[in-house]
This record gives structure tokens, C-alpha cells and sequence, in this order.
């Protein structure tokens, strides 16, 4: 046990963000390495025990984090997201949601052999997915947009409708049981749950009036925000439990839909402050969990419960919710493999198991031992069989990473040409529909409108694409568009021509820190590209290998050839910079812009190998 608690919360945080990044390197789910992670210092070495080390601000702090990432989830929920998905979506989250109750609950009492108060009640909790564990498996398994869709939507729509279904459970209980409850309490708890949503509405439409007025300074919006997520779950958590996640979840789906465009720039730094709850609190539920909770799991009794909740409750319930919608087989399929639980049913659960015991229940004090037994099991299951399981029913976007280029022109679509034939997903976006006549002429797919659009986020699938290129004839709008992307494609993977001084609109004191990476060469612009395509250089692919090394290849290339991009054996593609040298490998595939000298050359020497032939 760790005896300076300022040295456990920095294992915590080291553990948490550490478990994303190794996550990350090796293609591993990274909810299953920060479950690993936490039981290693906690229960198994001992090192920590958050639970008792933190004390009476354990929970608050657990309760918090979970508000304000169930908020950062709510505020993609924009209901232009689900076009065409609404039934669907609809059928899941209310008759789906209800299935699963009541399956969970038979299951729990028949199979689990817990009473039905305590089944009731953890048929409730166990509804929840939530974006704890939902978002880190779609941002790892890139899913096309449709699944991925209603994965998201019901993970944070079902989170606070889970523990308020368990509360409800508890409710009729202990008013049938006759322990002090009354039909009022029952009327208590509808008229808070109304109040929480109401709440949540009005601090929405409250922060939204304040920002588009300017009534808060740009520098405050930020910390304003979360300490209003704060004050709005504290106060209907404190009228009813739970209820605070249901005011977060309404607050969060207004900010959302009123179309305000500082929230979409406050975005990617709550994505940020989300990631990082997720990482520590993952860890500290699980180094909390004691040795005789993990030895409860392999009771027979358990693993039934959990093997039937992942092979029957959780499928029947979507199939049956989503009969005559226009959801696929496949998609019907993984939908209903897909529900990982997580820091949600953790917390929430023993809340309720610790109410249900002191009423006199023996039978919940194996609640959490159950609670963790499907956690840990879904979250392994699911996490290491989502990309599998998607890209065997063809739902899946996997493959070699795909280039999205901004800009059509004589090099972008010569440059996408050669993409396309290598296998590598590219697409040529420009707003002019004149400018896209190459790229259409050429057979490149293309999307036609202003990459910078609102809309694009609904018309441009973007999840194929890890890389994105702007090349259009003007800097300032490169620059801009790069920024723009950064966030969403990272640093490394966001490209820029260099500057162009006889043409475009002279930006050369731009900061480069504001805009992505110099493509291929500072000493060559997007107007030399284009007028060495027009005269006749070529994409040229030339494989490296053992006998042809990448040195060699160095020394033969001919004067002018520029070096473009490196597709790795492993199917990765790596483009030149100036920042970052490459090297070839054997069994590499380098792409260059070559003069068309060795073209010509190559042609002269098939048609006098040819004369021979018929001279002989």
C-alpha cells in the first residue's frame, strides 16, 4: 500500500494515460490494458487501494468524472447524426432497453440464484454500455458510420436510463417490502427524474444564450462549462441519486442541437479532459477491487449468468427491438455482440448493493463480484473481437490507412491515380465541381463540396482516411484547412505543400506551428508539381529489395525525380517530409514524381528488343 498519496495519484495517472498509449503502439483495446493494469497494482501486488487510500472523496470524485464524461459523449449526439437511424435507435434505447431489464433480471434470479429485489435491481444497472467503454472501442475499431452510430447513441443514451430503471426496481421493493416507503416515494422519483431533464435543458439553453451573446469571455468558456456540468449534476443527484447523470445527458444533447460554434471549438479539448477521466478512474475502479472479489468470479454461478448475458439477453434483445427496421443482418449481428460494460455499472452497482444489503438482502454482497465478472468479460470479449467480428460481416473501413486530399489538380489526381492503384483508400474533395472534371475524368473518387462545411461531417464518410492533404492553389486556405484537421488526424498525418511565392496569396510568415507538416520538399510548390506532371513526369513505383537496396535505388533515381511516399510491406504508407528522413526497407514500394527521360528510355529499348526479335 502506497504511502504518499500524492505519489499513488500520480501511479494512477502515469498507469492510465500509459495503458492508452501502449494501447495505441501495439492494437490492443484499451480498456482491457487499463483493467489489467489496476488489478496488477491493486488487488494482485497491493501496491494502491484508491477505495481506502481516498476516503470519503473516493466516490464523489468517481461520480464526477463519470458526469463529465457522460456530458463530453452527449455533446456528439446531434440528431442530424442519425439520419435514416432514428427507428432503429428509437427500437433499442426504449423496447431494446426494456428486453434486457427483464431477460437480465430472469437471468440473474434463475441462473445468478440471487433473490428478485437484488435481480431487479442489477437487471437495471446492467442495461448500461456507456461511452466509458463504447468510445474507446470505436475509436480503435473503426467501424462504418452506421453501426458505429448506434453503438454511440445507445451507450450514452442507455447510461443514465440504466441506474434509473435499477432506482425504480428499488423504489417498488421497498414499498412492497413495507420499509417506511410509500407510493409517494414512487411519485418522488418520476417527478425527479422530470426535474433532472428540465434541469439539464435549462442549463443547455442557459450556457448556449450566454456564449452567443458574449457574455462570457473566451477564456472562461471552458472552465464555465464543466463547472456548470458540475453544478447541474451535484444538484438533481442530491434531490434524487442518479439522477444528476440524466440532467448531464439532457444538458449535453442541448448544447448539442442549438448549433453553437463554441462548443465545436471547446470539442477536442474536452475530448482530451474525457480520455484522461476515463484512463485514471479505469484504473482506480479496478486497484479497489479486493482479492476476494476477483476469487468470487469463478463461481459457477457467475460465470453462467455472464456467459448467458452475452450470448442470449444481449442479442435477443436487439434482435427482437429491431425486427422490421432496415438494419441489416450484419449489422443486427454486431449490434448485438457489442455491449462492454463499464464505469458506470462499477459504480453504480455497488451503490445499490450496499442499500440493498443494510434492507436485510445477504444475497447482494456478491454484487460486485458479478458487477466485475461482465465488466472484465465484456470488456475482453468485445474489445479483442470488434474488429474481427466487424470486418468478417464487411463492417469494417479496416485496411491500408487512406489519404484524404483537398484540392484537385494536375498532381493531386495524378497523385491519387497511383494511390488508387496501389489499393490505398483516397478521395479528391474541392468545392469547385469545373476543378473536379480531372479527378472525375480519371475515375478517382471524389467529394464535391467545401471541406470545411458543417455538412461535410454528415456527406464524407472520413473513416477510411488517416491522412489528409490540403493542396490547393491558395496558402492561407491550406493552412487553415490543416489546423482545422489537426485535432481529428493528428499532427504527424496532416500535410501541406510548401509555400508558393509566384503565386497564391503570400503567406510566408506564417507560423508554422498552426498548420500541418511541409510535404516532400520546402523547395518545390503545388504550381511546380502541377507543371511537372503537365510536362510529362510520371509516378513512378520501384520495389526495394535485398539485391536492390534502398541506397541503390538513391544513386540510380535521375536528376529532378521527386520522392513522394513509401508503402511499407506491412501496408502502412508513410510520406516524405522534410522533417522526418525515410529509409526503405526490402520488401518497401517508394513512389516518386520522375522525369520522363527513363520513360522515354524504357520505351526505346522494348522497341528495339522488338526489332531484334522480328529481325531475327
Amino acid at each position: 500500500m502506497s504511502d504518499s498519496l500524492l505519489l499513488e495519484i500520480m501511479m494512477i495517472g502515469a498507469l492510465g494515460v500509459g495503458s492508452q498509449w501502449f494501447s495505441w503502439r501495439f492494437r490492443l483495446p484499451a480498456i482491457v490494458v487499463m483493467s489489467i493494469a489496476g488489478l496488477m497494482v491493486g488487488p494482485v501486488f497491493g501496491w494502491i487501494n484508491p477505495n481506502e487510500d481516498f476516503g470519503d472523496l473516493y466516490r464523489p470524485i468517481i461520480s464526477v468524472a463519470v458526469a463529465i464524461i457522460l456530458f463530453e459523449g452527449s455533446l456528439n449526439l446531434r440528431f442530424q447524426d442519425i439520419r435514416g437511424l432514428g427507428r432503429p435507435v428509437f427500437r433499442i434505447v426504449t423496447f431494446g432497453a426494456f428486453l434486457a431489464w427483464i431477460l437480465g433480471s430472469l437471468t440473474a434470479h434463475y441462473v445468478g440464484g440471487f433473490s428478485w429485489a437484488v435481480s431487479f435491481v442489477i437487471g437495471g444497472v446492467f442495461i448500461v454500455t456507456g461511452p466509458t467503454v463504447i468510445l474507446p472501442l470505436l475509436r480503435q475499431s473503426k467501424l462504418k458510420p452506421r453501426p458505429a452510430k448506434i453503438l454511440k447513441w445507445e451507450g450514452i443514451i442507455v447510461d443514465p436510463i440504466g441506474p434509473l430503471l435499477a432506482i425504480l426496481a428499488l423504489e417498488v421493493i421497498l414499498v412492497l417490502t413495507n420499509t417506511g416507503h410509500s407510493l409517494l416515494s414512487l411519485l418522488f422519483f418520476f417527478l425527479a427524474s422530470l426535474f433532472a431533464v428540465i434541469l439539464g435543458w435549462a442549463f443547455g439553453r442557459g450556457i448556449g444564450w450566454m456564449f452567443e451573446t458574449g457574455h462570457v469571455p473566451e477564456y472562461l468558456k471552458s472552465p464555465l462549462v464543466f463547472a456548470a456540468v458540475i453544478a447541474c449534476f451535484t444538484i438533481a443527484d442530491d434531490i434524487e441519486h442518479e439522477t444528476g447523470l440524466l440532467a448531464v445527458t439532457a444538458m449535453g444533447m442541448t448544447l448539442a442541437n442549438i448549433r453553437i460554434s463554441s462548443i465545436q471549438d471547446m470539442r477536442h479539448f474536452k475530448e482530451n479532459i474525457s480520455i484522461l477521466l476515463i484512463s485514471t478512474i479505469f484504473i482506480m475502479l479496478t486497484a479497489s477491487l479486493t482479492r476476494e472479489t476477483l476469487l468470487q468470479i469463478f463461481r459457477p454461478e457467475i460465470i453462467g449468468y455472464v456467459l448467458l448475458m452475452l450470448f442470449i439477453v444481449r442479442p435477443l434483445s436487439i434482435f427482437l427491438s429491431t425486427v422490421k427496421t432496415d438494419l441489416s443482418k450484419s449489422e443486427k449481428l454486431l449490434v448485438g455482440w457489442i455491449a462492454p460494460r463499464g464505469i458506470v455499472a462499477l459504480t453504480v452497482s455497488g451503490y445499490f448493493a450496499s442499500i440493498l444489503y443494510d434492507e436485510g438482502y445477504e444475497d447482494a454482497a456478491m454484487v460486485t463480484s458479478l458487477t466485475f465478472a461482465l465488466v472484465f468479460s465484456t470488456v475482453v470479449a468485445h474489445g479483442f473481437s470488434i474488429g474481427w467480428l466487424a470486418g468478417k460481416l464487411n463492417l469494417s473501413a479496416e485496411g491500408r490507412p487512406g489519404t484524404l486530399i483537398v484540392g484537385s489538380n494536375s498532381f493531386t489526381v495524378a497523385l491519387s491515380k497511383i494511390l488508387k492503384e496501389m489499393d490505398i483508400p483516397v478521395i479528391v474533395s474541392d468545392s469547385s465541381w469545373q476543378r473536379l472534371a480531372k479527378a472525375r475524368n480519371t475515375g478517382v473518387s471524389f467529394h464535391h463540396g467545401e471541406i470545411l462545411s458543417e455538412q461535410t461531417e454528415y456527406r464524407l464518410d472520413m473513416t477510411p482516411y488517416d491522412y489528409l492533404i490540403s493542396a490547393t492553389e491558395f496558402d492561407s486556405y491550406n493552412a487553415l484547412v490543416a489546423t482545422t484537421f489537426v485535432p481529428a488526424f493528428g499532427r504527424n498525418n496532416v500535410f501541406k505543400l510548401s509555400i508558393q511565392t509566384a503565386r497564391g496569396d503570400h503567406v510566408e510568415d506564417l507560423d508554422p506551428t498552426i498548420a500541418g507538416r511541409v510535404l516532400f520538399s520546402g523547395e518545390i510548390s503545388l504550381a511546380g508539381l502541377c507543371n511537372k506532371v503537365e510536362d510529362g513526369y510520371v509516378m513512378r513505383k520501384t520495389n526495394i529489395t535485398d539485391q536492390y537496396t534502398y541506397p541503390d535505388y538513391l544513386e540510380d533515381r535521375d536528376q529532378g525525380t521527386i520522392l513522394l511516399f513509401v508503402l511499407r510491406a506491412t501496408g502502412n504508407v508513410e510520406y516524405y517530409t522534410d522533417e522526418i528522413k525515410l529509409k526503405a526497407e526490402s520488401g518497401d514500394v517508394v513512389v516518386s514524381l520522375t522525369p520522363p527521360s527513363k520513360e522515354v528510355n524504357k520505351i526505346k529499348a522494348r522497341l528495339e528488343q522488338q526489332q531484334e526479335q522480328n529481325n531475327q
